[in-house]
């Protein structure tokens, strides 16, 4: 098996799992991964549970589609990763339901929306900026996402959901579902006293364990 296919295997079966563990839902959601100078995309209404690897959308660096079936509408968002990171290899966006909630809770710190209440939270995600809303397949959120993307890998975009690039499929898929799951607990422990990292544990954790995403 090429490369080349074995990624597009890679990229389906990771969209199946997503979809199939509620991490996603109907045709929401898009994936990439690169693929030599070009990157590889999940089509327009995709089901992420029912991927093709034969239909994935292939793009160039400059985001021309060269094969495949049209490309997510929101492919402009990948784009702005990869152009701002270039040692990302993959990209995941996803309208995972808790995550999606903090996206529209009033008070959060814009700047970094979810407190570090675990180790592994600091070290996939570390700071989660709020992306102001525009609407779905507006090409200005483009710009949004990119005036973040060279300073962070995760982003969560306002009244949609989170996008997080990593250094392979896998990374990317590790860092968004750890950024779900703190978003769980966050909204579990709404209410409730809790006893977040200490700045010093944080810097230590990033110290000890710097991001491979």
């Amino acid at each position: 098996m090429s490369g080349e296919a074995r990624l597009r295997e890679e990229l389906c079966l990771l969209g199946r799992s997503l979809f199939e563990r509620a991490l996603t839902h109907g045709s929401t959601g898009n994936l990439s991964v690169r693929c030599g100078r070009d990157w590889l995309l999940t089509p327009t209404g995709s089901n992420l549970g029912q991927l093709d690897p034969a239909r994935l959308s292939r793009l160039d660096a400059a985001g021309n589609l060269l094969a495949g079936d049209p490309p997510s509408k929101e492919h402009f968002l990948h784009l702005a990763m990869y152009q701002e990171r270039a040692r990302n290899q993959a990209v995941i966006h996803l309208h995972s339901t808790h995550s999606v909630a903090v996206s529209v809770l009033a008070d959060v710190d814009p700047a970094d929306v979810l407190p570090p209440l675990t180790a592994y939270y600091v070290m996939r995600i570390g700071t989660l900026p709020l992306v102001p809303y525009f609407a779905p397949g507006d090409v200005q959120l483009a710009a949004a996402v990119r005036g973040f993307a060279g300073r962070h890998h995760a982003v969560l975009l306002a009244n949609h959901g989170p996008v997080v690039a990593g250094s392979s499929l896998a990374a990317a898929s590790d860092a968004i579902e750890e950024l779900e799951a703190t978003a769980k607990l966050y909204l579990l422990l709404q209410g409730q006293r809790v006893r977040p990292l200490t700045p010093e544990q944080v810097a230590e954790l990033r110290s000890r364990f710097a991001q491979s995403s």
